[in-house]
């Protein structure tokens, strides 16, 4: 059984829009690698068809992986979701009590995650240690360098 993804609705038309790509354009180019391989003559001995087979294998897996995802995701409905307590898509900001630091982080599907534009995976350790919580709690999340203690100044979708 595949675990369900909650995405919001850009990140859904990334998804399909990035399967619909490779089902057309992807499969155009790999039969076009394959049949340009086949017309060197002799497959046996052919390297660069066997790197067109192989590159269409690990082609249709990726298309495989993207369907299963597709099937098991779901929509986020924004307009319902509880603003008081850090849930997945809440924007949150968030406070390094030892140093001072303030960073703003969304908290988003895995496929989703994108640290340069502050989107964090609610799988991560952060996100872990943020969700359910509310504006003024502090929290204590061990990350990989060590403990870090946060505290909660905002929500917001």
């Amino acid at each position: 059984m595949t675990d369900v993804s909650y995405f919001t609705q850009e990140g859904l038309n990334k998804l399909k829009e990035e399967l619909h790509y490779l089902k057309t354009e992807g499969r155009k180019k790999i039969s076009a690698a394959i049949a340009e391989a086949r017309d060197k003559g002799d497959l046996s001995e052919n390297a660069e068809y066997d790197a067109a087979k192989e590159a269409q294998g690990l082609h249709e897996t990726k298309i495989a992986q993207l369907g299963n995802t597709l099937a098991s995701a779901r929509l986020i409905d924004e307009s319902k979701l509880d603003l008081s307590k850090i849930l997945a898509l809440s924007i949150v900001k968030i406070k390094n009590v030892k140093n001072g630091a303030t960073m703003t982080y969304q908290l988003v599907a895995e496929n989703e995650a994108d640290m340069k534009t502050g989107k964090i995976s609610v799988k991560s350790p952060i996100a872990q240690g943020l969700l359910g919580k509310s504006v003024g709690d502090k929290i204590e999340i061990m990350v990989p360098a060590g403990k870090m203690e946060f505290e909660v100044l905002e929500i917001s979708r």
